[in-house]
């Protein structure tokens, strides 16, 4: 893998693209729909639904981010951030389901965690157009070595680096330091590259592929970001910021606090 340390990333990803935090209930249902067309549609991993829209349980608690693209003003890709259920911090996550009898205890607990301060990355999702490579197949969008290019042609994956970064500014914004996720064993060589640090706490699981439990303190990769993709997360985190700000002009979120939980639009159906 090759990282040229000449790019000037911020650049690079506001030429082509914006992130957009899902704080109406449009943009939401934008999201919903990337995933509709994503995982029931193209993977088949969810059943197809007649309102085209993948929607669980979860999203009741949940922040949501989109790219967009900037020439065309589509949206192109999203990625979702589960909170703790306000109304039950011990209502198990996700990944604490799948991975109940693979995750090592001794390495991290969640049931004994500070469960207000966890969250869970889930459903990122990048629409067909975007996703041309061959080992794309059967993947809602991922990281690869060819992403980054060589010294004869470097080149940088804009769309999961720009969506990742946009969790993680969501996530310093509601108070989620620690964060799960479930990963494909080789995410964590190529987030590395950017100083991404993730841990993995268990063994693999077949779900939607071979995965593996993992966990990352958001405040220390944010803290640790170098010259290189420190201006990106910046711009990213104003891009979130104007999105809040209008939001809150118009009253459809609640006052920001490190502990504030999105409004509830209704949960959609549990599926």
């Amino acid at each position: 893998m090759y990282l040229p340390p000449f790019l000037d990333l911020r650049a690079g990803f506001s030429k082509y693209f914006s992130v957009v935090p899902a704080t109406t209930p449009e943009l939401r249902e934008a999201c919903f729909r990337i995933r509709h067309d994503v995982y029931c549609k193209e993977l088949g991993f969810e059943p197809v639904r007649e309102d085209g829209m993948e929607t669980d349980a979860y999203d009741a608690h949940s922040v949501h981010c989109l790219l967009r693209a900037t020439t065309s003003g589509r949206f192109v890709g999203s990625i979702r951030l589960i909170l703790p259920d306000p109304n039950d911090l011990a209502k198990p996550y996700p990944f604490e389901k799948t991975c109940a009898e693979t995750i090592n205890r001794a390495i991290a607990d969640p049931r004994k965690m500070a469960r207000e301060k966890m969250g869970e990355v889930s459903r990122l999702a990048v629409i067909a157009d975007y996703r041309r490579r061959k080992s794309d197949k059967g993947t809602p969008g991922s990281l690869s070595d060819e992403d980054f290019g060589d010294e004869g042609r470097p080149r940088f994956p804009f769309i999961p680096v720009g969506l990742y970064l946009g969790m993680l500014v969501q996530a310093h914004r509601f108070g989620a330091d620690t964060l799960f996720m479930l990963t494909e064993p080789r995410l964590a060589r190529h987030l590395s590259l950017l100083g991404v640090k993730i841990e993995r706490i268990g063994g693999p699981v077949e779900h939607r592929g071979r995965r593996v439990p993992s966990m990352l303190n958001a405040p220390g990769i944010v803290g640790g970001f170098g010259p290189l993709v420190r201006p990106l997360y910046e711009h990213i985190a104003s891009e979130v910021a104007v999105g809040y700000g209008a939001a809150q002009s118009t009253a459809i979120w609640a006052p920001d606090s490190p502990s504030g939980m999105p409004p509830l639009y209704g949960a959609p159906a549990t599926n």
